[in-house]
Formats: C-alpha cells, structure tokens, sequence
C-alpha cells in the first residue's frame, strides 16, 4: 500500500520526543496510529545515535505471550540497556490485559521515553487520567485531510476533481487500496461495524447493537443539526424504536467517546459565553455516511460542514456552534488568541442565497474574520468584510 508522509503528525511527535510524558496517540479505527509509531521509529534512529528503542507490536503471534502484563514487563527490562536512551513504543497496548499495570511501572523507573497506541475502546480520551498515574500527552489522530489526500493522488491534478472525489472516498486512507467502489464501500462499513459492535457494544456490555446502529445511523443521516438526548429520543421513538433520553445520552457518550462522533458545543457571540443546551454531531469521517447511508437524503450543504469542521480541528481549533440572538452562525473557532466566525454553503450563486449566508456574519460586531467557505470554484473575493472562499481551496491552502 502506498504512503505519503503526514508531517504535522511527525512533527508533533518530535516536539515531545524525549519528554517525561507518556505519548498516547488517539484517534478513529484505521486512521493511521500504527504508521505513525513506525514513523516515530524511524525518526528517533535517525536522530539518536545512543537509542536503544524496544517496539512491540501485540497484534503479531510472536508477541502473543506478552499479552500478560508480567511478562510486557519483564521482556522490556531484559531490553533495557544502560548507558543507552531507552525508548519503548507498544502497539495495540489494549491487548495486554492490565497493561496500565506494567506501563505505570516503567514509567515510573524514569528509564523510558514511553508511546503507545490502542484501541480507542480501552484508550478512551477519559480513561488517561485514570489509567497512568504519571503526566501523559495525547495526540489525537484524525483520518486524512483534503490536503494529504491530493498528495496521496498526485496524479489528479484538477483541485475541484480531487474535491468531488474526496466527499465521498473520505480520509480512510486503507479503502484507497481497493480499486472497486463495492470493496471500497465494505471496507468503510467493516470499519463502523467494527466500531459499534466490537469497540461499544463488548467495552460497556451493552445486550445488542441494534439501538447503538440506529442512533448512529439517524445521526450520519442529520449531522450538522442542533440536537439533545431528548430530541434525539423523541424523533427515535416515532420511527418505532423503544428507548428514551437516558439510554440515548449514555449511547451518545460511547459514540464520542470511540472518535465515530464528534461533539461540537454551541457559544453565544454576544453574551460571548458557552452554552451547554443542545450542540451538534460530526461523523469522524464522511465516507462513513456513504457507506452506511448511500446518498438517502444527502444534503451536500451537510457533508461540507461536516469536512470542515474536521478540518478546523485537525488544525487545533476549539470548535463551536455560534448562536446570535436567533440566527446562527455554523462555527466558532478559537485557537489561542485567534478567532474565526464561519459559514458554511454548497452552492451560494444565487443573490437569495448568498444574502441568507452572509446575514448572520454581517450581524457580529466585533473584529475577528469572518469567512463564507462554499463551493464557489473561484479565486476568494470579499463582500461587505466577509471572505468567500472555495472550500476545496481554503482546504488545501492553509
């Protein structure tokens, strides 16, 4: 399978390189964890002459018996060298039972520059703190973005192709390797199923995946819309399913949790304060919508929001719902001292259309850009303060 570099990745990982923490990398199924480590591997021989580096991979049979947490542990002191930097980077680290055990013990030696990848249904972002009682980083790990995936496909050169081919074959990178779009499609669904009937429905003992498959599946099929667990349970039990807002919260929560979802808050712009009423949900990955979903009910306005709210925070954004007395404003992003107002549109050639899109941004009072991200095929131009920009180019662009 091919591979392109993914630098901003390598990058960060480098910054923390030789640091006390314990290097977690999160992220979806098959975003590309493993890769990285390798990565990883290959940068510390490259700039560490003095590396001593102690990589296991438990998915491979001839780790099988380090899948004891005695035994992780015994195996990477016998490893260990003085006079070396030891570095150690476990893959699938969930596969030790009790592993937190045996890490949390040669963390706790100082000897080791510690990374570690797994499945997000043991690794989950709430689990760290309790799971290492040392400092720990994470690095989240997103599918690949519009810009990684036209390096991937160098040869399509046209930018607005390229777009129209990412909506729907996504940043899962492993499906690029199949040549049909049904094996394409099998791939991405084995990917969600295995997400939901593995990861949740095993991790929390939940009885089916039944409820599980049909709130992700109303969710995939209206992203990008204001919702609760009340609502939410409300609309479920009008298309005959038996639940309520309890059970729907706490399914909410596992989809987040296990990276399908993510959760976006809302903000109020004038009273410039989060809110903690209803926010919004974002599939991880849009190619997912299409091999679940197909194009039943697709609204292109939807996944575009969707691609770029990923996008904002691939880049390191806080992201957020803008509310506005009763309009609102797609997303709020916020890193550091900077801050974005967005919206987000297909197609915006209509005068009707792109007054409707621009209404909400004209009403913010302060200072902070303003952009109307659409499918516009042009050079970005402004109107009355606010940027248009393609979103293909502001997606590869910056």
């Amino acid at each position: 399978m091919k591979r392109i570099r993914r630098h901003d990745y390598e990058d960060r990982l480098s910054a923390v390189m030789g640091t006390p923490d314990i290097k977690v990398l999160s992220g979806v199924r098959r975003a590309g964890k493993s890769m990285l480590l390798a990565e990883a591997v290959r940068r510390i021989r490259k700039s560490d002459r003095l590396a001593n580096i102690i990589y296991i991979d438990l998915t491979l049979l001839k780790n099988e018996r380090l899948k004891e947490y005695h035994e992780l542990n015994d195996f990477v002191i016998s490893r260990t060298r003085k006079g070396a930097r030891n570095y150690l980077l476990v893959d699938e680290v969930q596969l030790c039972k009790g592993f937190e055990l045996a890490i949390n013990s040669l963390h706790g030696t100082g000897r080791y520059d510690i990374y570690l990848t797994g499945s997000n249904a043991f690794l989950l972002s709430s689990d760290l703190s309790t799971l290492f009682t040392g400092r720990h980083i994470e690095m989240k790990v997103y599918p690949f973005s519009f810009s990684e995936f036209r390096r991937y496909f160098a040869k399509e050169r046209d930018i607005d192709h390229a777009f129209d081919l990412y909506v729907t074959e996504g940043g899962l990178a492993g499906s690029y390797a199949y040549r049909g779009e049904p094996e394409r499609k099998a791939y991405r669904q084995e990917i969600y199923r295995t997400i939901v009937r593995r990861d949740i429905v095993q991790r929390f003992n939940l009885p089916d995946s039944v409820a599980l498959e049909r709130l992700a599946e109303f969710l995939m099929d209206n992203v990008g819309n204001i919702t609760s667990a009340n609502n939410l349970a409300e609309s479920l039990v009008k298309t005959g399913m038996v639940t309520n807002h309890v059970t729907v919260g706490k399914y909410l929560g596992y989809l987040t949790q296990a990276f399908l979802f993510c959760e976006i808050g809302r903000y109020d712009v004038r009273g410039k304060k989060y809110l903690e009423q209803s926010g919004k949900y974002y599939l991880i990955d849009q190619s997912l919508r299409y091999a679940v979903l197909g194009r039943r009910n697709l609204d292109y306005g939807r996944v575009y929001e969707n691609i770029v709210c990923l996008e904002l925070m691939r880049r390191g954004y806080d992201v957020y719902v803008g509310k506005l007395y009763k309009k609102e404003i797609d997303f709020v992003a916020m890193r550091g001292g900077e801050k974005l107002y967005i919206q987000v549109s297909d197609d915006i050639s209509s005068e009707s259309t792109l007054m409707r899109e621009t209404e909400p941004l004209l009403k913010i009072k302060d200072a902070y850009p303003k952009l109307l991200l659409a499918r516009t095929r042009h050079d970005e131009y402004d109107r009355e303060g606010i940027r248009i920009i393609d979103i293909a180019r502001w997606l590869y662009n910056q």
